[in-house]
């Protein structure tokens, strides 16, 4: 099994990163093979509703030019997903966005029935309306969320400082221990009644 970890920050190995990291070591600990894919820095085209791709009939957006279609090209050979971004002005990166809806709306086929997850991170606040936005089209995909012990946020401003959230990390590895017993059950593997599940670790940032 895989699973592909989308990385929507313009920073290849910031907090976000971080935060994927730890899932997919997680997952590894599991069986499970993962790949993060960084989505770059470069200028992503948001949808503009042409139709083309449903014209064409081929699982690739008409833009060609930006990484939307090589992150889609992907989609076949994963069986499960996570997205990941950091947040600003309490949303999800733009560019992750744009090619979350133009991939699955061009190749949507491919995710569909797929477990998914998605993961926030932020310096201090709009972590939980971000996290929303990114779950939305998971449930319009037909995609079941993994879940975890907490939302899947975690906290952090300069690059791996979000590796000191010992809170958020535990929820990653939650997260990734979830996703792992989904990804078995769907496939009718045996699998436990319950996730391994770690003893909580709360986390607060008062100083």
């Amino acid at each position: 099994m895989k699973v592909l970890l989308i990385n929507g920050s313009p920073r290849k190995s910031g907090n976000t990163y971080t935060a994927l990291s730890e899932i997919a070591e997680t997952l590894r600990s599991e069986g499970i093979n993962s790949e993060i894919v960084w989505i770059g820095n470069k200028p992503v085209r948001g949808c503009i509703a042409c139709g083309r791709c449903k014209a064409n009939d081929n699982g690739r957006c008409v833009f060609d030019d930006d990484v939307c279609n090589s992150i889609s090209a992907k989609f076949a050979e994963a069986d499960g997903f996570v997205f990941g971004s950091p947040v600003y002005y309490g949303q999800p990166a733009g560019a992750l966005l744009s090619v979350m809806q133009r991939s699955f709306f061009s190749n949507g086929s491919q995710v569909q029935n797929k477990p998914a997850a998605v993961v926030a991170i932020c310096r201090r606040g709009g972590a939980t309306a971000a996290f929303q936005c990114l779950q939305m089209p998971l449930q319009m995909m037909n995609m079941p969320v993994a879940t975890s012990q907490y939302w899947n946020i975690a906290y952090g401003r300069e690059e791996g400082q979000t590796a000191q959230d010992t809170e958020g990390m535990q929820t990653m590895r939650t997260l990734a221990h979830n996703l792992a017993w989904m990804l078995r059950g769907l496939r009718g593997e045996n699998a436990p009644a319950v996730p391994d599940r770690e003893e909580w670790q709360p986390m607060h940032f008062i100083r």
